[in-house]
């Protein structure tokens, strides 16, 4: 039988290509039809040009079971896309009174004026299905291909949209009988892609077929995704929390999610759930702590206030991080991170205090203290307790990788 039945999603138009736009209806499509069990293998953007949209549909058939197309089903004559399918499959086109009905019905709604080339828009290829737009001028069309298919929609998102749900997805499925696709999603901190792969390559080998590993890395955090394609549902998901299990095992401190969510809004839950509350004191990273957690929705249950001591004089007078400290050791040091973070949880009566201070970069660095070396710290009323962060030359990884570090460990916290 089968595994995957393939899509290849089109979108045309000038406009795209030239940045004019944001293509939003491939992401969109692709979701959703993974949803429904089909595999998307490609996503081309195109011009509006008759050879480039022959082309394509001559090519992405020899890829993909289904070509999904949208744009270029307009009343201007820059939009080609109905004549130049009839043209590909060899039609005319013929006038179809369903579509000038639903338009006719639509512009009255609307108290506007039917037009010439609104009128133009209910002649289709004779080979296509009409898929009856209702929200839009442009009905979708739907063409058989020997064992392809191919559906042309508007490319107007809202339109396109209506259709997928509409009409597209149920024929699909009622066509092709797909498997059932499950996602795993896991979030790592603190180790580099390259040395996760290693720690969990034996474990990787030995996947059982019907599931895949994939690494999608961002700053500072590694997000591994298990996919299992199966027609037995049930199976397939147990097999995957099984393989969770033994990855859970291996990643131990590294894994901080085991669903698809950012380390701000797993930390807001638990200082949520728990009652407690945070402030935060930040130098190096200049507030980003601040900003990443005021983000959140409903912060202000938890996040009591802040301080961004970039100078030695706020430390002193803000924070009341002594001169001797800073006169020895240095703003950059581990005895002023622990004063910044106790001092501010007790100026602002919180559960909680961070601090963050170091060298971000690009400059500022010494032979003792190079660019990237970062001290963090966290305070409660229990302890107060700093890490040293050896990071990079580049000043926005420095202040994302410290921000994730710190909201890191309070989850850590949090959770103990």
């Amino acid at each position: 039988m089968k595994t995957h039945t393939y899509v290849e999603i089109v979108t045309i138009g000038d406009e795209i290509l030239y940045g004019q736009i944001t293509d939003t209806n491939s992401q969109w499509m692709g979701t959703e039809l993974n949803k429904k069990g089909f595999k998307v293998i490609r996503k081309t953007s195109i011009g509006d040009t008759k050879e480039e949209i022959l082309n394509i549909l001559e090519e992405a058939q020899s890829r993909a079971d289904i070509v999904l197309i949208t744009g270029g089903l307009g009343p201007t004559k820059d939009d080609i896309t109905k004549k130049t399918i009839a043209e590909y499959f060899g039609v005319d086109m013929t006038y179809r009174p369903e579509v000038y009905d639903n338009i006719a019905e639509l512009f009255k709604a609307r108290n506007r004026e039917l037009t010439t080339l609104n009128k133009m828009q209910a002649d289709i290829p004779s080979n296509g299905q009409v898929l009856m737009n209702k929200v839009g001028t442009a009905p979708g069309m739907w063409f058989e291909n020997g064992d392809k298919t191919i559906v042309s929609m508007p490319g107007v998102p809202h339109e396109m949209k209506y259709l997928m749900e509409n009409h597209v997805l149920d024929q699909l499925q009622e066509k092709y009988h797909t498997p059932f696709i499950v996602h795993k999603m896991l979030r790592t901190m603190g180790i580099p892609e390259s040395k996760l792969a290693l720690m969990i390559e034996d474990w990787e080998d030995n996947l059982p077929e019907e599931l895949s590993l994939a690494y999608l890395p961002r700053l500072g955090q590694v997000r591994l995704r298990i996919t299992g394609v199966s027609y037995e549902e049930e199976d397939l998901v147990q097999k995957i929390e099984l393989e969770v299990q033994k990855l859970r095992e291996l990643l131990g401190e590294n894994l901080y999610a085991e669903e698809d969510l950012d380390i701000e809004l797993i930390v807001a839950d638990l200082f949520k759930e728990k009652g407690l509350t945070l402030a935060t004191a930040e130098s190096c990273t200049g507030g980003n702590i601040a900003k990443t957690i005021t983000g959140i929705a409903g912060a202000s249950a938890f996040y009591n206030g802040g301080i961004v001591s970039y100078s030695n004089e706020v430390k002193e007078s803000q924070l009341g991080v002594t001169s001797e400290s800073l006169k020895n050791f240095g703003a950059v040091s581990e005895q002023v991170a622990l004063q910044m973070a106790n001092n501010v949880r007790e100026k602002y009566n919180a559960d909680f205090g961070v601090a963050t201070t170091g060298i971000a970069g690009p400059t500022g660095g010494t032979e003792q203290k190079p660019v990237g070396t970062i001290w963090i710290a966290l305070s409660t009323k229990d302890k107060t307790e700093a890490k040293l962060l050896q990071l990079y030359n580049n000043r926005a990884l420095n202040v994302t990788v410290t921000t994730n570090s710190v909201l890191k460990w309070l989850s850590e916290e949090l959770n103990n």
